[in-house]
């Protein structure tokens, strides 16, 4: 029997963590293992659990979720942040993409859309929030922006997978696509985020938005 996927909720709201968790513990495949109030109490309690998946609130007291992510992320590299929100605004977006969570969602997100984010995270796979990829787009949609030498260290075929991620593509998805198994599209997807000193897809996802690779096609 596989393992469940252990979640730590994050959010100053009491209101918030209790319905997060009363849906996400009816789920066979997910465990609830901790909840924090603040970014400080994360942080600590990341150290002490390691958990899979940590759905991050982004604005508490004391310590903000773009800093306790980043520290959370220094802690448990492998431990995936999913940021849960009700702001969309470009201010709270780029930090904590930047900081390193792989997904940034809405609180009117539906419970069982959440469910299916944190599986896809617990995988390395991103979700963004449809307003949340347009602000991605629109930022970087605008003018011809500068080429990064990185980029022509990729192959035909890694642009392709680039591509497909930027449009939020799974595994699955694009292994479908390209007509090629998911163990090639891993190792595309390892390739390109060693060969551009990225940590995930989401960070893969920004940079082919930032540096136009998306409108090669």
């Amino acid at each position: 029997m596989q393992e469940p996927i252990t979640v730590m909720i994050v959010d100053d709201h009491e209101m918030v963590r209790n319905g997060a968790k009363g849906y996400l513990e009816a789920q066979p495949e997910i465990a609830v293992v901790a909840e924090a109030e603040s970014g400080i109490e994360a942080v600590r309690l990341a150290r002490e659990y390691i958990p899979d998946v940590v759905l991050m609130d982004l604005v508490m007291p004391g310590m903000d979720g773009v800093e306790a992510t980043r520290k959370v992320k220094d802690i448990s590299p492998r431990t995936q942040i999913i940021i849960l929100t009700s702001f969309h605004e470009d201010e709270h977006i780029f930090p904590a993409l930047q900081a390193g969570a792989i997904s940034y969602l809405l609180k009117d997100v539906k419970a069982q859309e959440l469910v299916e984010a944190i599986q896809r995270a617990s995988k390395g796979e991103a979700t963004l929030h449809p307003r949340v990829a347009a602000r991605l787009i629109k930022q970087f949609s605008h003018g011809e922006p500068e080429r990064s030498t990185l980029f022509t260290e990729l192959t035909e075929r890694e642009v392709e997978v680039l591509t497909l991620i930027a449009r939020g593509f799974t595994n699955q998805k694009i292994a479908d696509e390209l007509v090629i198994s998911i163990g090639t599209v891993k190792g595309h997807v390892s390739n390109i985020l060693s060969k551009l000193h990225l940590a995930d897809r989401t960070q893969a996802a920004v940079y082919a938005w930032q540096e136009g690779i998306v409108r090669r096609e």
